[in-house]
């Protein structure tokens, strides 16, 4: 089985921010919050935020921004007609059936493009678009422990990802790739 991230892997960005920034035209407090989404990516993708801080972040814009889940619904469906060209064409081909795609970002957002990447099998986090909240973040730690809860032990043959936070991951795949720009380059799990 290989398992791929989502986010700046299979889609060329990080889409929940590119769905913050798609909002503006249709809610401009969205605005207010773009700072404090960009500070929060950096200290993601430096490894220097928590599970914990995240999703009280997340949780913070979505009850504060969000007006209800007919919205999201119809303002993510309309992200996907535009970005749908984002999503790379050759990491998709390399997705077969039976492979997992495991990410950060909500289900509502994947559930809207699924049927696009190539297999069913998605692990994200999980929202309650009713109380307009995060549930689950599927983030750090939280990733390899939803996959052992769903797939048990089964060994993860090759890992695709763009982040060193897929530490848990990387440790239990034989092969580990770092895709930068659609470049995939292959590292060593145990120096990661």
């Amino acid at each position: 089985m290989n398992v791929f991230d989502f986010d700046n892997t299979i889609y060329r960005g990080e889409s929940a921010v590119d769905l913050a920034v798609f909002m503006i035209k249709s809610n401009k407090k969205v605005i207010l919050w773009m700072p404090k989404i960009f500070w929060s990516l950096l200290k993601y993708k430096l490894c220097l935020v928590s599970r914990e801080k995240m999703q009280d972040s997340v949780n913070d814009f979505m009850s504060k921004i969000l007006r209800d889940k007919n919205e999201v619904r119809s303002l993510t469906r309309d992200f996907w007609k535009k970005n749908i060209r984002k999503l790379d064409r050759s990491i998709i081909k390399r997705i077969g059936r039976d492979d997992v795609i495991i990410t950060a970002g909500p289900d509502f957002m994947l559930d809207a493009v699924k049927k696009h990447l190539g297999t069913e099998n998605v692990i994200c986090s999980q929202t309650d678009l009713d109380r307009k909240c995060v549930i689950y973040l599927n983030f750090g730690e939280n990733k390899l422990k939803k996959f052992k809860e769903k797939y048990g032990d089964t060994a993860i043959e090759c890992f695709y990802t763009d982040s060193f936070n897929d530490k848990a991951l990387m440790s239990i795949s034989k092969k580990v790739f770092i895709v930068k720009k659609g470049k995939i380059r292959r590292i060593n799990p145990e120096n990661a």
